[in-house]
Formats: C-alpha cells, structure tokens, sequence
C-alpha cells in the first residue's frame, strides 16, 4: 500500500485566527506538526494543503511540501481530498495542522487497521481517548463518540453520549481525536456526497461517512496530546514544549 500523510491547513481558524503561525520554542505550529509527522517515518510523503500563501511559503521555504487548495472548503477532508484526487495513493492520513506533538504509536495503530482488513470492509479509521473529567464530557469543543463491541463508530456528538440516565451504570466516555486514515475512494465518496442534516446541526464532518453508511473503526489511544484552538492551549504547549 502506498500510505501518505496530509495535513490540513487554514490561516483563519474561527476561535484562533493565525494560530498556526504562531511560535513553538522557535518554529511555528504547522512546520512543528510538519516536522513530527515526517519523522514518523510512517509515510511515502507528507504534504500540507492549505488556502494561504502564507503558510504554503512557511513549509516549502524550510524545504518542506506544500498544496495550495484551488477552493474554499467546508472541512479538512474536502480540502484533503480535492489535493489527492489524481495522486496514486491507498491510504491517506490526515493529521490535524494544531497538533504539533503528533507522535508515532498512535498513527501506526491507524496504519495497521487497514493492513488487517484485507476484506477492504473499513472506509476509514480514527482515533478516540478516554476521558474522565466531567468538564471535559459536558464541553461542546470536545467531540465524543460512542462505539459497537467491535470498536465502529456508532455516533458523533458534541453533547454528552451516552446522556447518564441510570448513573450506576459504569460508562466510558471517549473523546474523538481529529486523526484519520481514509481509504482514498471512501474520501472521494465524502468530497462528492452532500452535507446532510446530522453533520449540519452537529458541525462534525466525520458524522457524513455515518449518514452514508460508511464503517469508520476507532482505535483507542492513551495519548491525549495538545490540540491548539486557543491563546491558553498555546500557552500550555510551549509549558509542554519546554
């Protein structure tokens, strides 16, 4: 399988507009998570696509590669894919541009569930952690997915699921990381297939592959990592970084 990495990039996130130029002990966040991703070593290539000059020049004047996306987009995964569409590929992972501690174990987990489905069964994979603090489980910033016995999606959401009608009962509660691996047709099928009412109320794209009877496995991973969306997650980075 031909497996590349594709990181996602926009200059004017809502709650943290240029975030990914900002500074992490010396570099800025996206040429950080660029630098992660490739020395993971688990990818043919990795490319950031993104709709600004500025950061396209950020990645390729380090010597870096870089796409710049013809079109506005809805999410990642549109922008993601409009930059594969004529590569020869398999599989492609992408990795969010706000998380600059992209570690190995995790990712490698991603690639191996397609290297065990050799029925080709699974559109694609991601990640979810476990979470306890019930601050964290009540924040609409925080996706959470549940999931079947076999670890299959079963639903996205930025509510509470399970809601804990019966609290006696012992419930995991995970939250969904921003990390997936697609199979290339399964992306394409996404970048073609209209939003739907579930992804529009909720503001997840991952829940379009669900409205379409996508299969979409979770890996669980103790790695929780640092996800930049805010002044004060960028503080606590550089406190991480350091």
């Amino acid at each position: 399988m031909k497996i590349i990495s594709m990181i996602p990039a926009r200059y004017s996130a809502s709650r943290f507009p240029g975030k990914l130029m900002q500074d992490l002990g010396g570099k800025s966040v996206i040429r950080r998570t660029y630098e992660a991703t490739v020395n993971t070593k688990l990818f043919d290539d990795v490319f950031v696509v993104t709709d600004s000059q500025i950061i396209f020049d950020e990645i390729t004047n380090h010597g870096g590669k870089a796409i710049i996306s013809k079109k506005e987009h809805e999410c990642g995964s549109d922008r993601i894919a409009e930059a594969v569409e004529f590569m020869d590929i398999d599989i492609v992972v992408n990795v969010q541009g706000d998380e600059p501690f992209t570690e190995v174990s995790s990712l490698k987990k991603l690639i191996e569930v397609f290297k065990d489905d050799t029925k080709k069964e699974i559109d694609l994979a991601s990640l979810m952690v476990h979470i306890t603090d019930w601050d964290e489980i009540k924040n609409p910033n925080t996706v959470k997915v549940i999931v079947d016995k076999n670890n299959f999606a079963l639903y996205f959401s930025r509510s509470p699921i399970p809601y804990p009608r019966d609290e006696t009962v012992n419930v995991k509660y995970h939250k969904h990381k921003g990390v997936y691996a697609f199979r290339k047709e399964a992306l394409l099928d996404f970048y073609r297939l209209p939003m739907l009412k579930l992804e529009a109320s909720e503001k997840i794209e991952c829940i379009r592959y669900l409205e379409y009877s996508k299969k979409i496995k979770m890996v669980e991973t103790d790695v929780q990592g640092v996800e930049i969306d805010t002044p004060e997650d960028l503080e606590r980075a550089k406190r991480l970084w350091k």
